[in-house]
């Protein structure tokens, strides 16, 4: 990518430009302390961008500190600019040039942990589970769609009229989602979802509430024992995190195979292969789903299947992957109740259209699952594993479960953050005997109410 496409279009430099449509937020800003976007500001960051695509092409090549002096040197000509004002045009160039322009102080907040672009002049995080708006922004739907480009180019994918909605990742392992413009009808719509440098343990989900001690004591014994599990939850409820916390516990020893959409899980065993879907190309050829993911893992002596998400007919050959000696494995779906997550299982297993009745459908979920870790996103914003539930069998044509802990809410506080604990039902699981013969030692005291 060259360094005019990096720094995007030229800002226009009439002396009468219209003031860009700017929401005023509730709060304080988040965003830069000057509006380097007014019309001012924008000749002078045009005058200087004129220079650099000029004068200094070997920008590309130095490194951000290098690179901020001499756009410092540049923007110093520029005599009517104070203090403030200048590290505000070399904060917005640097960004521009090295980074994403207005979204990277954002993406760079290790608080923030979502980003939600919806449109040029409307830009809302999530930090601390909270929903904040901000002032940063952008130029014009050219600006923004000449950033989208930049984050796409790592990844080759593309998003235009043709195809106005893609799924990708930005080189940190953050994903991003995008509908552009006319699909989105006010401006092209971002959804950048961050992920910790540090992938967070579950000593950390421990300290932040997501979960007890006895919980996460099991949860370790469940992952070394080889238990199948599922991590079923709403959208923005951790799922990933939590996927990520488990498989901290596989054995280095153990060969895993990844399969995801866009790449974003952070396993830290050395023996691991990550496979990545691809959407069809232009011409609708090339293609490589999910599904055809999972068939091929089977051929590379996987110890551990870890698919990031199923939401369709691969959820057939995840669980007979589960069923054909793939012990261990985990994945994760969209669910509000365990109970829910195995209906879903269902309907996506019929999805792969295989002509299989409903009983053997319910079989295969009974014979390959044996727990379900619900999470969910609270009112507060917390996010917390709220239940736990064994795949016990089938009974009568119906898949029978029990629920090893829940989540009992107790009230909430004057900060409205909601009081309750996870408890242990005292049942005994069925998953007992499989985690002894594996090894794996259980204690009882971790399922007491």
């Amino acid at each position: 990518m060259t360094l005019k496409s990096r720094l995007g279009p030229l800002p226009k430099t009439e002396t009468r430009a219209p003031e860009p449509m700017v929401m005023e937020p509730e709060k304080a800003p988040n965003g830069p302390p000057v509006d380097y976007l007014r019309p001012r500001f924008l000749a002078i960051k045009s005058r200087v961008q004129e220079v650099l695509l000029t004068e200094l092409d070997q920008l590309e090549t130095l490194s951000r500190d290098e690179l901020s002096g001499i756009v410092a040197s540049v923007v110093d000509r520029e005599k009517e600019l104070s203090m403030s004002e200048r590290d505000a045009v070399v904060r917005g160039l640097v960004d521009e040039i090295t980074g994403y322009g207005p979204l990277q102080p954002l993406l760079d907040d290790p608080l923030v942990s979502e980003i939600m672009v919806n449109g040029p002049s409307r830009v809302y995080i999530e930090r601390g589970g909270r929903l904040e708006a901000t002032q940063v922004r952008f130029r014009d739907r050219a600006h923004l769609k000449a950033t989208l480009e930049k984050m796409l180019a790592f990844t080759g994918r593309r998003v235009d009229d043709a195809s106005p909605m893609v799924d990708a990742r930005l080189p940190d392992g953050s994903r991003i989602n995008a509908v552009i413009h006319p699909i989105a009808v006010s401006g092209d719509s971002l959804t950048i979802r961050k992920f910790s440098r540090d992938p967070l343990t579950i000593a950390q989900l421990v300290e932040a509430g997501t979960v007890t001690e006895a919980l996460a004591e099991f949860l370790s014994a469940a992952v070394r024992g080889r238990l199948n599990i599922i991590v079923s939850g709403g959208t923005g409820s951790g799922k990933t995190t939590t996927l990520n916390a488990l498989s901290a516990f596989i054995p280095s020893y153990d060969r895993i195979v990844t399969i995801e959409d866009a790449a974003e899980l952070q396993l830290q065993q050395d023996h691991r292969v990550s496979l990545e879907a691809r959407p069809a190309n232009v011409e609708g050829r090339g293609e490589v789903p999910i599904r055809a993911l999972v068939r091929n893992a089977l051929r590379m002596r996987p110890d551990r299947i870890i698919v990031g998400e199923v939401r369709g007919g691969e959820a057939l050959d995840m669980l007979q992957a589960m069923n054909t000696g793939h012990e261990g494995s985990l994945t994760t779906a969209h669910a509000n109740t365990p109970r829910d997550c195995l209906s879903r299982l269902e309907t996506m297993v019929l999805m792969a259209g295989a002509d299989l009745p409903l009983a053997a459908i319910r079989q295969q979920v009974a014979s390959a699952l044996d727990l379900i870790v619900q999470q969910a996103r609270l009112p507060d914003g917390t996010r917390r594993i709220v239940e736990v539930t064994e795949v016990v069998g089938m009974e009568q044509g119906t898949i029978t479960t029990q629920d090893l802990f829940k989540f009992e809410q107790q009230g909430i506080g004057p900060d409205g953050i909601i009081k309750g604990q996870l408890v242990g039902s005292g049942l005994r699981p069925r998953c007992y005997e499989k985690l002894q013969r594996n090894g794996v030692e259980v204690s009882m005291r971790w399922f007491d109410g």
